[in-house]
Parts: structure tokens; sequence; C-alpha cells
């Protein structure tokens, strides 16, 4: 079973619905699910701790610094021990509280402290979810990497209709299953996934070179993307501030040359992601010392093409991973020059990326890009976080990849 011996944190919140979290309770124990419980002190106020602890058979979690506890740090190891984080009832309060990155319990200390998927289950008047400011807490929410089972709608308990309506337990019951199926799925199909990011630095003396504004986020996150989903992915970056990563093998170059070499290295793969601003071109040659200024000794520079990675990955008869996908970043005629590319790089999907806008593409958080596939087909991403964009990219990829490799077996 997909979901046995699975450990599940669950955060109580103060609602109305925080009584349909004893009946989850219930049901995933009935699957072997592991279950620890945090508290909130407005969720005291529906459920008790006695009510819980008799359902999970764990102990109630409730205060920031528990005496009883000295030896762990509640918020640290509660975050470790989880394979996954679900928040239910998610209150508009609370989401609020993420929203701004509060840190003022321990509901909020753990979430903000965990390195694992945090699922949120909203529940409130369907006034309250609908308002501004809760769509736009939803939005950066979802941009930050949070993941949303419902509202549904129906009737509430304030006896109005429309959209708030926890999601049943069932029905949080289907997504969890359906969420450790797949991550299960591809960690033992033992998938592979690599993605370049970031720019590269073509030198042509000893501290001046050839790049581009690149900041390496949009492929990160691409690559986080895939490692949530259980996916072996190495990342091969450019130049870049990213941080490190227990989840990624990541492998930091500087040149296009250097960037095919590990990019050689790394193959065979099933899925390679060309998200990385590679340059060009690059100088013919490199002058050990750094050339002075004066005219006569540069009137020109002479440059040859960069090695084209992506071309190589898609046109590679002898180790082509199952599905290539190219980034175009592109400042005018967007999806014509990516569309022209896509069939010039025999790739099977490519990322249209507009970097002409400040306020998306290179050196920023937030992007919007196109989708387009060998049949012209086009989907668009609006603007969001980098983090969401890829959420989206790697849904939409591993969808091609699951077709692809059904047509080739």
């Amino acid at each position: 079973m997909s979901l046995n011996n699975k450990k599940i944190l669950m955060i109580v919140g103060g609602g109305i619905s925080a009584y349909k979290a004893l009946d989850l309770a219930r049901l995933l124990r009935k699957k072997d699910v592991k279950v620890k419980t945090i508290l909130t002190k407005s969720g005291k106020n529906f459920v008790t701790p006695l009510s819980i602890t008799s359902l999970t058979n764990n102990k109630v979690y409730e205060d920031i610094f528990d005496a009883k506890n000295e030896s762990e740090i509640d918020h640290i190891s509660l975050s470790r021990w989880a394979d996954l984080i679900l928040v239910m009832p998610t209150t508009a309060n609370f989401m609020t509280k993420l929203s701004l990155g509060q840190a003022s319990d321990l509901a909020t200390t753990v979430i903000l402290a965990s390195n694992k998927d945090i699922v949120l289950v909203p529940a409130m008047n369907v006034r309250m979810w609908l308002h501004s400011a809760t769509q736009s807490n939803f939005k950066t929410l979802s941009g930050y990497g949070y993941k949303f089972i419902g509202p549904e709608k129906g009737e509430m308990a304030c006896g109005e209709y429309g959209e708030g309506k926890m999601s049943s337990p069932r029905q949080i019951l289907s997504y969890l299953k359906e969420y450790f199926d797949n991550k299960n799925f591809f960690k033992s199909k033992n998938i592979k996934a690599l993605v370049t990011t970031g720019p590269t630095r073509e030198y042509f003396d000893a501290v001046r070179y050839i790049s581009n504004n690149s900041s390496g986020k949009q492929g990160y996150e691409v690559a986080l993307a895939f490692s949530r989903m259980g996916i072996k992915t190495t990342l091969v970056a450019g130049p870049s501030e990213i941080n490190s990563s227990k989840d990624l093998v990541i492998k930091k170059v500087e040149s296009s040359v250097q960037m095919l070499e590990e990019v050689k290295k790394s193959l065979p793969v099933d899925i390679a992601v060309c998200a990385a601003a590679v340059s060009d071109y690059r100088p013919k040659t490199k002058a050990q010392q750094k050339i002075k200024k004066k005219i006569t000794e540069l009137n020109y520079l002479e440059l040859q093409k960069s090695p084209d990675i992506l071309e190589f990955l898609s046109k590679n008869n002898k180790a082509r991973p199952t599905l290539v996908v190219g980034f175009s970043a592109e400042t005018e005629n967007i999806i014509k020059n990516s569309v022209l590319k896509l069939k010039q790089k025999y790739c099977d999907l490519i990322i249209a990326n507009d970097v002409s806008n400040k306020k998306t593409g290179f050196n920023v958080d937030y992007n919007k890009v196109s989708i387009i596939n060998k049949k012209g087909q086009i989907e668009k991403i609006p603007r969001n976080k980098k983090s969401f964009i890829a959420s989206i990219l790697v849904k939409k990829i591993m969808e091609n990849f699951l077709s692809n490799s059904k047509k080739n077996h």
C-alpha cells in the first residue's frame, strides 16, 4: 500500500471543521500511517488532546517549548520526522501568518523550519475565502510551494452556501494516496533527471568574461520539484548563488565547455531540462593576464560558437533522454522564436521565457512562461513565483514523459 508506514504530521487549526481531523486520523491509522499531531491554541477550542491521542496513539504537541522533552527541539525534530505536513482546517488567519512567514507558535515554527511538502486544507466562510486578501495569500502561498486540497463548494456550518467548505476526510485520504503513489512510482522506476541552470562565463582574459544576468533560480526550483517527486536529480549549475541541497547532486561549472562535460558525465538520464542561459559565443583565445586598456592590444574580440548542450542531448542517438526540454529566453517574438528553436533543436518541449520584462525572467523571483510541444500546442503559465512555476512545469513534464514512455514500449 502506498500509505503503509508513511509518517504524517497533522496540524489541527481553529475552525468548526477541526472535528474532521479526528475522522482523518482514524482513516490514516487504518492504513497503517503513523500520525503525530500539533494542536493549535484555537484548535483546542474544538477538539481535545485526549481524543487525538486516543486515535493516533501518539502524544499531542502544543507548546513551542516543552519542558518534558528537553532533549529534542520539537519544531526541528517534528519537521524532520514527517514525510508530509498537513494543516486542517487551514483558516484565513493561519494563511495570513504563513504568508508573512510568522513563527509565533509551534505550528508556524514547524512549517517555517520544514524541508517537506506542506499541504493546506482551507475551511472558511465563502466571503472570507473570496476576499481579495485571502486570494492574495493563496497566490503567495502557492508561489512558496505550498499545496492545497480544496476548498469545496457546499453548505457551511454558518448556513451559507459557496466555496470555502473543507474537503472531506475521504477526499483528503484520496489526495494523500495519489501523492505517495506518484512518489513511490517514480522512485521504484529509478527515474533520473538532469537539469542545467544559471549562466556561463566565457573568459577572454584573466578577469573579464562574456555572460548574462541569469540567476539560476528557475532551474534550481525545477530540480527541487523533481526531487520532491522522488526522482533522482542532478543539477549542473553555472556561476550562481543557489543554495546547496541534500536532495540534489549539484555540479558547479563556469564555462559552456565545462557544462557540456558535466552533462556528458551525468548521462544516461530519463529526463533532461536545459534551463541554463548558456552563452551563445565564447572567445577563441583567452589571455593569461588581464588585458590592459590600450586600444592597440584589443582592436576586436574574435568569437566562436559555444557548444549547444540542448542540441547535443536532443540529437544524441546513443544516450538520448526519453524527454528533452529546452528553455527559450527571448526579448521579442517570444512564441515564434521559441517554436523555431523547438524545431531546430529537436527537443520534445520548449519553455518560452520572456526576459525583456524586469519583473519576470532573469535575476528575479518571479517568472511567466509558455509550454510549447511538438504539435505547436501552447499552454501559458501566468506570472508567479518561480517555485510555483517549477511545480507546474514538472507536473506537465512528467505527464509528457509517461506518455512518451508508453509509446516507446
